[in-house]
């Protein structure tokens, strides 16, 4: 039998205590009161109960590489993103990759799979495969649901699938942003009982009022926790964490924020520890008999210095290195398409010039707008206006129809040159911007030979980033993968674009559940109007 000893914080009682931990095969044993004071606190391991793996671009082994020293020992992950690509398939390597590693995963079942039916997919989940899902142990809940009007509008299909959940006594994770009133209400009785998507304090309030429980949000592309602070939540979490974030840490940085903007240090614990692990139905996050001696020790709560991490009473993690392997699965390319030609980029008009619908790119936001402009023809071509940064934008169908819709965005400020991502919410079709099609051919076709990934082109060279996992994940550490990210930004950058994440920003693009002009495969999708709309003003 083990023993760990130390200045224990007691996440039920909120007492601090000197105390002996006594562990067999994993599991807490006892845990016995010392009448010393110690050095180390030990802490019930981090939980971060909403996150999309996917998004670090590592795959769950690498990502646990990367994590677990930083004091993590679970999530809860949505694979959302890579069920878009491969359906079951892609869930069920998510969780054979994980099975390398100590850190503990735990899925919930992807309720919108497709996103939209106004895009082309890789997979459907259907209800039944939910209800297949949900009986796995290893997963936890039935997964976002992002299809807030198929709620509120008696969907059959989303109705089943809540149904599916609420019959395994499986918890139903929300996606409601701004829902008020009635609509809430009704949204509520569903039995959908989390919002991550809060993003002012009226939002949190009226939920938690309703029974909701909320989710501050510290991610790395949405950021709520300071705004939401003072409005109290019952869990923080990452959402998306990009890998040049996951250097400087996870969940013991979203800690040491809380504290910074006024949550109660043991309070900000709790959010990682107890609470998330109730709420799903964990064995841990709490250190009393019975449960996984899954805990850390840290020199204060305030400072958060990992010096161990001890998942299942194993030694997993010290002063920052992971004490595991981490070999990867590999999987063949989930590509479907032959390489592309300039001439599939070209986009044909009549006369000397036509008016046409452009989509705006926002600094730091995931919403666009629209504005019409004059563009020449030239041998009935549309051609971009580069010095009024009017580029083209095309949306590449990557599971074996070969289609390819080209359009027109204004905020890149791409000079020269193009690039492409095969990262494109929610169906991971490849997504391209450029200043004309030779330089989209090219770029597309780069990320296609690498597998999937990030690319630029230009007069400059080629450089990319390969994710050959479902177009999604690298296998390569999360060191090497921001170097590859880093050296990309700059390459952007030369190239003439002012935005600060731009493959992020071409990432969102193809997103058609926010405002107001997307871009898919299929054509040009009007948000608000929630259909297609033509390219060219009649």
């Amino acid at each position: 039998m083990e023993r760990i000893s130390g200045n224990l914080l007691n996440v039920s009682t909120e007492e601090i205590y000197g105390a002996e931990i006594s562990i067999e095969n994993g599991i807490v044993k006892c845990v016995k009161t010392v009448d010393e004071d110690f050095k180390s606190l030990i802490l019930p391991g981090f939980i971060d109960s909403h996150i999309h793996i996917e998004s670090s671009m590592l795959t769950p082994s690498r990502f646990a590489e990367a994590v677990v020293p930083y004091g993590t020992t679970s999530v809860v992950s949505d694979p959302h993103e890579i069920a878009n690509v491969m359906g079951i398939k892609g869930i069920n390597y998510m969780l054979n990759d994980a099975s390398s590693v100590p850190l503990k995963m735990f899925l919930t079942a992807p309720s919108c799979v497709p996103a939209t039916l106004f895009e082309t997919s890789g997979a459907v989940i259907s209800t039944e495969e939910i209800e297949l899902l949900l009986k796995n142990d290893n997963v936890v809940a039935l997964g976002e649901m992002m299809n807030f009007p198929g709620v509120l509008e008696d969907n059959p299909e989303v109705i089943n699938k809540l149904e599916v959940a609420k019959k395994l006594k499986k918890p139903i994770d929300g996606h409601a942003p701004l829902l008020s009133g009635p609509e809430l209400c009704k949204y509520i009785i569903s039995g959908i009982s989390t919002d991550h998507e809060c993003t002012n304090v009226d939002e949190v309030a009226e939920k938690r009022r309703l029974g909701m429980k909320i989710m501050l949000r510290e991610g790395s592309s949405a950021k709520n926790l300071k705004d939401l602070a003072t409005a109290g939540g019952d869990f923080i979490v990452s959402d998306d964490k990009h890998p040049e974030d996951l250097l400087n840490g996870h969940i013991n940085e979203m800690i040491k924020r809380a504290i910074e903007y006024g949550i109660d240090p043991i309070d900000a614990i709790k959010m990682v520890t107890i609470n998330p692990a109730e709420h799903y139905k964990l064995n841990n996050g709490n250190l009393i008999p019975g449960k996984a001696a899954d805990m850390i020790l840290v020199d204060s709560i305030e400072e958060l210095n990992i010096e161990k991490v001890i998942i299942d009473g194993k030694l997993v993690a010290k002063d920052g290195k992971p004490h595991f392997n981490v070999k990867p699965i590999e999987i063949p390319s989930t590509f479907k398409l032959k390489p592309k030609n300039s001439s599939d980029f070209n986009i044909m008009g009549k006369g000397s010039s036509e008016t046409v619908r452009v989509m705006e790119v926002l600094e730091g936001q995931l919403i666009t707008e629209e504005f019409l402009a004059n563009l020449k023809i030239i041998d009935g071509k549309l051609e971009t206006n580069v010095d009024k940064d009017i580029l083209k934008i095309a949306v590449v169908e990557r599971y074996g129809h070969e289609r390819v819709f080209n359009a027109f965005i204004k905020g890149f400020g791409i000079k020269e040159g193009a690039i492409a991502s095969s990262v494109a919410h929610d169906s991971h079709n490849i997504i391209t911007v450029g200043t004309n099609s030779q330089y989209m051919a090219k770029t597309v076709n780069t990320v296609l030979k690498n597998k999937g990934g990030l690319a630029a082109v230009s007069k400059e060279g080629i450089y990319s980033l390969e994710l050959p996992v479902a177009g999604l994940m690298s296998y390569k550490n999360v060191r090497d993968v921001s170097s590859d990210l880093m050296i990309l930004h700059h390459a952007v950058k030369n190239m003439g674009s002012k935005l600060q994440s731009p493959f992020m920003s071409l990432s969102f693009m193809a997103l058609l559940v926010i405002p107001k002009l997307k871009i898919s495969d299929i054509g040009l999708f009007d948000v608000e109007k929630f259909d297609f709309i033509d390219l060219i003003q009649k």
